[in-house]
């Protein structure tokens, strides 16, 4: 029986010192399908392990409604055929950038301030959870010959709290749920989050970009023994809607990690490959230098500025990781899998079909209700998607502004059936004021919830109300319509689609709803990507063959969505494309995708 270790001196395998070659790779961002060649790219560039994180809301987006938790166990599974260790980090926070750092909406909607802590009915959910999914994970550890060499503890937990009591009641549980092998947690190289997140008899590791011997140092002050692990050497950064594109110089990052292997230490690059935020479960930041400022929605591409990107391809990055990494390596590198091929493109995608989000919400939304005030998402069981709220302005009175307080996170408003503005947190009221008697109707779409920082697990929708001056407009109905409705075998075809060109004929509303149409693709088996562009269209979701790409929006920085060539057929592909606020021309075009990065104009130190 193989055994794996953490000794004195370093990570040990059947009492031979090993040193652990990490990279990140998420198997809910990649498609199942395309799991064997991004391993084989990781086993290229001189990584001999992989690590992913679990997020607890994609496999319980509602309680005890779990999906496809085998999921991670098939993964574990190609990661063995691929010759390859695995790092399992299965949260049951995980941050991530991932919609609610990973935790359902059910947890937090529920809980509030509780989560992460050592409450009692917080902790009962968890155990639940981690009794569903921890079995797969025990059965493919290393000592029963499988990959699993480490699984960690919460994570980044010194950036949020320090309940001691709840750490190592959550090692216990995953100790009580069988697993074996060594226990870790992850933190910044810093003295109070070490100081939070650590648990005595469990190995700390540091995250990280640059800096690996000063890290290293604050790091020995804490554990003066075992094994040296960046668990994230951050060699690149993610993205925000509304922002500039963050990229690291290659060279740059290529340093950085010589100088973790120089220290003597392990290290797991993070990202490797970063992947896709599809089905819209991107998370989002708040600005400021304690992370509780602007609102900052993520992309939905997780480029991450990785050395393997969105698309799976070997960027500058990546050949110089190589040069580092097999300095390190027992024996020769294994060739690259060979590069996926791209759409030779164009290929024009023509929408002939048209709903209202009127008629979409009557075909697919959830009942309506009716209460005083506001319900947020989390009341109304919405995860991802948006919710219309309808409000009547009681008159005769003259024409004061209008808005929404706590709103989160954008609304497009109606007043009359008119569309009269769009309101955001920053934002204050509709431009004009509003007269009564009017009905007003809002419909607000969650941009992503806070995945780091003191606003984690703060609710989505009007957390607050609708102000009429300084007067709340009680009486709200409320109905949402989740992104998950789409996803059902046959859902789409309750929607009454008319002619495309009626949008154009339905006044200020007609430039919103759901579009439909198909392309044509000949030799879409051997088909590894495309990348779907829609110029003139606002902000809205994306379905190839009733699978979500994800949010796109005019705002940028990202243009193009990625494409799974597994997603696409030989013939006709069927598109459905919701646009939640100005509809550009009916079509859009499938294409090869983003070049590869040959270079990186910007720098970025996190």
């Amino acid at each position: 029986m193989t055994d794996f270790t953490v000794g004195d001196d370093g990570f040990r395998l059947d009492g031979k010192p090993v040193r652990l070659l990490s990279g990140a790779l998420h198997y809910f961002r990649v498609h199942e399908e395309q799991w064997e060649h991004r391993l084989g790219m990781l086993a290229a560039m001189g990584l001999n392990c992989v690590e992913t994180y679990v997020p607890w809301n994609l496999h319980e987006p509602r309680e005890g409604e779990v999906r496809d938790v085998g999921a991670l166990g098939r993964f574990l599974d190609a990661v063995e055929r691929a010759g390859l260790w695995a790092i399992v980090r299965p949260g049951p926070y995980i941050c991530a950038e991932w919609e609610n750092g990973g935790l359902p909406v059910w947890v937090t909607g529920r809980f509030g301030r509780r989560v992460r802590t050592r409450d009692a009915e917080y902790r009962a959910v968890v155990e639940r959870w981690f009794r569903e999914l921890l079995p797969q994970v025990v059965e493919r550890e290393i000592g029963r010959g499988g990959p699993v060499v480490l699984v960690q503890a919460e994570n980044e937990y010194g950036s949020y709290g320090s309940d001691a009591v709840y750490l190592e009641w959550l090692a216990g549980l995953l100790r009580g749920c069988g697993v074996t092998v060594p226990l870790f947690t992850s933190d910044g190289p810093e003295d109070h989050m070490l100081t939070g997140g650590s648990v005595p008899g469990l190995l700390a590791t540091a995250n990280f970009g640059s800096g690996a011997r000063e890290g290293f140092e604050v790091l020995r002050r804490h554990q003066p023994k075992g094994p040296l692990m960046c668990m994230e050497f951050w060699c690149g950064w993610f993205d925000h809607w509304e922002a500039d594109p963050v990229l690291r110089d290659a060279e740059d990052a290529a340093g950085a990690l010589r100088e973790i292997l120089e220290c003597g230490a392990s290290v797991n690059l993070y990202m490797a490959h970063g992947g896709t935020n599809f089905g819209g479960w991107a998370g989002a930041n708040r600005g400021g230098p304690l992370q509780d400022g602007e609102f900052q929605p993520t992309v939905t591409s997780y480029d991450y500025d990785a050395p393997i990107d969105e698309y799976g391809r070997a960027t500058e990055k990546f050949h110089l990781f190589r040069k580092v990494l097999e300095g390190y390596a027992e024996g020769p590198l294994p060739a690259r899998p060979p590069e996926p091929q791209g759409l030779a493109g164009p290929v024009r995608v023509e929408l002939d079909g048209w709903a209202g989000l009127g008629d979409v919400l009557e075909a697919l939304g959830d009942p309506e209700t009716e209460s005083g005030v506001p319900p947020t998402f989390e009341e109304l069981g919405v995860d991802r998607g948006l919710v219309r709220y309808r409000v009547a302005v009681p008159g005769p009175r003259q024409g004061y502004p209008l808005g929404a307080s706590g709103l989160r996170d954008r609304a497009v408003v109606y007043v009359d059936g008119a569309r009269a503005g769009v309101l955001t947190e920053e934002s204050g009221p509709l431009p004009e004021p509003v007269a009564g008697p009017a009905e007003v109707e809002l419909w607000v779409e969650s941009l992503g919830r806070v995945n780091y920082g003191p606003r984690l697990g703060e609710p989505k929708g009007i957390t607050g109300g609708v102000l009429h001056e300084r007067q709340y407009l009680h009486g709200v109905r409320a109905r949402g319509l989740r992104l998950d409705a789409f996803e059902a075998a046959g859902a789409v075809a309750a929607v009454p689609f008319g002619p495309v060109e009626a949008a154009a004929g339905a006044g200020d509303t007609g430039r919103t709803g759901l579009f439909r149409g198909e392309f044509t693709i000949e030799g879409a088996a051997g088909l590894g990507h495309a990348g779907l562009e829609l110029p003139g269209w606002t902000r809205g979701f994306v379905w190839v063959n009733g699978f979500c790409l994800g949010r796109y929006w005019s705002a940028g920085p990202q243009r193009i969505l990625y494409v799974p060539g597994p997603v696409l057929r030989e013939g006709a592909n069927a598109v459905w494309v919701l646009e939640l606020e100005d509809a550009g021309e009916p079509w859009g075009e499938l294409g090869p995708g983003a070049p590869v990065r040959a270079g990186t104009p910007g720098v970025v130190q996190p």
